[in-house]
C-alpha cells in the first residue's frame, strides 16, 4: 500500500509500480482531498486519513499490507499502525515524522514563506514554489513541471487544511507501540524535514532501521528512485 505527499496523488509511486509489481500485488489510493478524491477541509486530520486506509483495506478484504508512505503519506501510515495494527504487516516512513519539527532556521522560514503564499497566492505560484524545492535541478524539470500540475490542482483551502492536519500531527509519546518491522528511510538534502526526525523514529520505534539516501531531497522515491527501490525491496524480502 503507497500512501503520496500532501497536494499529491497515488501518482506518486509511478517509478515504484514497475520494480514492486514483480514480486508484489500493489495498492494506491488519493488520500482524502486529494487528486480523484473530494472530501470537506474540515474533517481532515491525520488519523482521518489512516482509519480511511484501514477502511480501504478491510472493505476489499485486503490481508495485512506492507504500507509505505512519503512525508504525508509516512505520517498516515504511522497513524495507521497504531490505531489497526492488524492491517500492517511492515512500515516504511521516508521523511515523515512523529511531530513536525522545520529543519532549523532556513525549514522554519520555509513553512512560513509557503502559508503566506497560501493565503495570498493562486494555487499555481504555490505549487511552482513548492516544486522548486522538490526538484531544484535543470535535468528535473521533468518531475518538476509533474509536480506544478499536482499540486497546482488543489483547491487552496485543502491543501492549507492538510497542512494544519500534519502541524496539529504528535505521536512522539506512543512511538513504542508500533510493533512491526519498520525502515526509517531519510534524505541527506531534505529541507523540509530534518534528519533528527528520522533519527527519533528510529530511536523510539522498537523494530525500525534507518536509511539514508545520498543525493536526495524531500521527494525520495523520485529522485532517486533505483537506490530507493533496491533499499525498500531489499528491507521488504527480510520480512518474516
Amino acid at each position: 500500500m503507497f500512501l503520496h505527499g500532501l497536494g499529491s496523488s497515488s501518482g506518486d509511486w509511478s517509478m515504484q509500480s514497475g520494480p514492486f509489481s514483480k514480486q508484489y500485488r500493489l495498492r494506491t489510493l488519493d488520500l482524502r482531498g486529494h487528486g480523484a478524491s473530494r472530501e470537506s477541509p474540515r474533517r481532515f486530520t491525520i488519523e482521518a486519513f489512516a482509519a480511511d486506509v484501514a477502511d480501504a483495506l478491510r472493505r476489499d478484504g485486503e490481508p495485512p499490507a506492507h504500507v509505505i508512505g512519503l512525508s504525508l503519506g509516512g505520517c498516515v501510515g504511522l497513524a495507521l499502525a497504531l490505531a489497526a495494527p492488524d492491517r500492517v504487516r511492515s512500515l516504511t516512513l521516508v521523511n515523515a515524522f512523529a511531530q513536525l519539527r522545520p529543519a532549523g532556521i532556513r525549514g522554519a522560514m520555509k513553512i512560513s514563506q509557503r502559508l503566506a503564499l497560501l493565503c495570498t497566492a493562486p494555487m499555481p505560484t504555490v505549487a511552482r514554489h513548492v516544486a522548486r524545492g522538490l526538484f531544484p535541478r535543470p535535468d528535473q524539470r521533468e518531475q518538476y513541471l509533474a509536480a506544478v500540475a499536482r499540486l497546482g490542482s488543489n483547491p487552496r483551502w485543502t491543501y492549507l487544511a492538510g497542512m494544519l492536519a500534519l502541524a496539529r500531527f504528535d505521536v512522539r509519546a506512543r512511538l513504542a507501540d508500533v510493533r512491526c518491522p519498520t525502515l526509517v528511510v531519510v534524505a541527506d538534502r531534505d529541507r523540509t524535514v530534518p534528519r533528527s526526525a528520522g533519527a527519533l523514529l528510529e530511536r523510539e520505534i522498537p523494530s525500525a532501521r534507518l536509511e539514508v539516501i545520498p543525493d536526495s531531497g524531500h521527494a525520495t522515491p523520485y529522485d532517486q528512485p533505483e537506490v530507493f527501490n533496491r533499499i525498500v525491496l531489499d528491507f521488504l524480502s527480510r520480512v518474516p
